[in-house]
C-alpha cells in the first residue's frame, strides 16, 4: 500500500507539474516580452516637496535625459505633504510596472521614519533603482544675523538661547536633521520651524527675515547667494566646496567633527519586475554619465553617483541604521 500511494502521489505531482510548467514559462517570457518592450508609454517621476525644492530642481533635469534615453515622456508629479511621506506611501502603493517612479531625498526615506508614523517601510516597500547625486548642505543665514562663521553663529546662539529660528522642508529631512546635529554637537538652542509647503516656502521667508537661517541644497539658494539675498556661513561635508571656496566647512569654523552630507535616488515599487529596474538603472547611469549632467551636478555642489541597485539598497539600509542612531543620541523628538 505504501508503494501504490508513493506512486500516487508522485503521478499527481507529475501532472500538477505538466500542467503548471507552461504556465511558469508563459508568465516568465510575458515578464521578459514586457521588459524587453518598456516603457511603450509616458512614465511619472513623483516627488514629494514643492516645486523649487532640491528633489525638484534637480529631478526635471533628470527627467527630462531620461526621457531622451529610454524614448517617452519622463513627467515630474510633485506631491508635497508629511516630509515627503505622501509622494513615499502613493509610489509604494501603485502598480509595479515601471510607470510610476519615487525620486527622493535620504532624509524623507531613512529618517523620518524614525520621527514620526509612516504608512510605508524604506527597506521592504521600493525597489532602489539608482542612486542619484551626493552633496553637502550650506548653512545661510539672512544678511541681518550678525555672524559670518559656525564659531561666531555658537556665540549668537548661547547669547540668544531659543530664540534663533532655522527653517526646513519639513520634520525628519536631512536639512532639519542638520540643524539639530549642529545644535546637539555645539550645545545651543535654536526653534525648528518646518514648512508644510516645502523648502522654496522657506527660503521665501528666509529672504524676507522672517527666519534666521536655513540649511539647505545649494541648488535651491544660490540665486539668493549670487544676489545678496542670504549669505552663507558654512558648508556641512568635511572640507569646502568646490563651487564655493570662501565658504569654510562648519567643522573647521566653529563645530569640530561636524558633518552631515545628503543624497537623492530614484525607487521604484517594490514588486516591480528585476529587468525593468535594471533597465531603468541602466538608462540613468548613462543620463549621469553624461557632461551635460556632470557639470550641471558640479554647478550645484552635487556628485554623480551612479551605483547599481543592489548599491543603492545597501546605502539606504545603512542610512536608516545611521540615522536612527543620530536620532536617538541627539534626542530628537516631534
Amino acid at each position: 500500500m505504501f508503494s501504490i500511494g508513493c506512486g500516487a502521489i508522485c503521478l499527481r505531482k507529475l501532472l500538477v507539474f505538466k500542467f503548471l510548467f507552461p504556465l511558469f514559462l508563459f508568465l516568465d517570457f510575458h515578464v521578459l516580452v514586457h521588459a524587453q518592450s518598456y516603457p511603450t508609454r509616458p512614465i511619472r517621476l513623483v516627488h514629494g516637496f514643492g516645486v523649487g525644492s532640491a528633489i525638484d530642481v534637480m529631478g526635471r533635469p533628470l527627467a527630462a535625459k531620461l526621457a531622451e534615453v529610454l524614448g517617452q515622456q519622463v513627467i515630474v508629479d510633485s506631491r508635497p505633504g508629511a516630509t515627503g511621506g505622501i509622494a513615499n506611501e502613493f509610489v509604494a502603493k501603485s502598480v509595479a510596472d515601471g510607470y510610476t517612479l519615487l525620486t527622493a531625498p535620504g532624509g524623507s526615506l531613512t529618517a523620518a521614519p524614525h520621527l514620526q508614523a509612516v504608512r510605508f517601510d524604506p527597506l521592504r516597500d521600493f525597489a532602489p533603482i539608482v542612486q542619484t547625486t551626493a552633496f553637502s548642505y550650506v548653512l545661510v543665514a539672512h544678511p541681518a544675523v550678525p555672524a559670518k562663521t559656525a564659531g561666531e553663529l555658537v556665540a549668537l546662539a548661547k547669547s540668544k538661547p531659543g530664540l534663533l529660528t532655522y527653517g526646513s522642508p519639513g520634520v525628519g529631512t536631512g536639512f532639519h536633521l542638520a540643524g539639530e546635529l549642529f545644535c546637539s554637537m555645539s550645545g545651543v538652542k535654536m526653534l525648528h520651524v518646518p514648512y508644510r509647503g516645502g523648502g522654496a516656502v522657506a527660503i521665501t521667508d528666509l529672504v524676507g527675515g522672517r527666519v534666521d537661517l536655513m540649511w539647505d541644497a545649494l541648488a535651491v539658494v544660490r540665486p539668493q547667494l549670487q544676489a545678496g539675498k542670504l549669505k552663507a556661513i558654512g558648508v556641512t561635508g568635511s572640507r569646502r566646496a568646490a563651487v564655493l571656496p570662501e565658504v569654510p566647512a562648519i567643522a573647521e569654523s566653529g563645530v569640530l567633527g561636524y558633518e552631515i552630507q545628503g543624497w537623492h535616488g530614484m525607487l521604484a515599487p517594490a514588486a516591480t519586475p528585476r529587468e525593468i529596474v535594471e533597465r531603468l538603472n541602466t538608462a540613468a547611469a548613462r543620463v549621469l554619465a553624461s557632461q551635460e549632467v556632470r557639470e550641471l551636478w558640479a554647478t550645484q555642489n552635487m556628485d554623480v553617483v551612479p551605483t547599481t541597485p543592489a548599491q543603492f539598497a545597501d546605502l539606504m539600509r545603512k542610512d536608516f541604521e545611521r540615522y536612527g542612531q543620530l536620532i536617538k543620541k541627539a534626542g530628537i523628538k516631534i
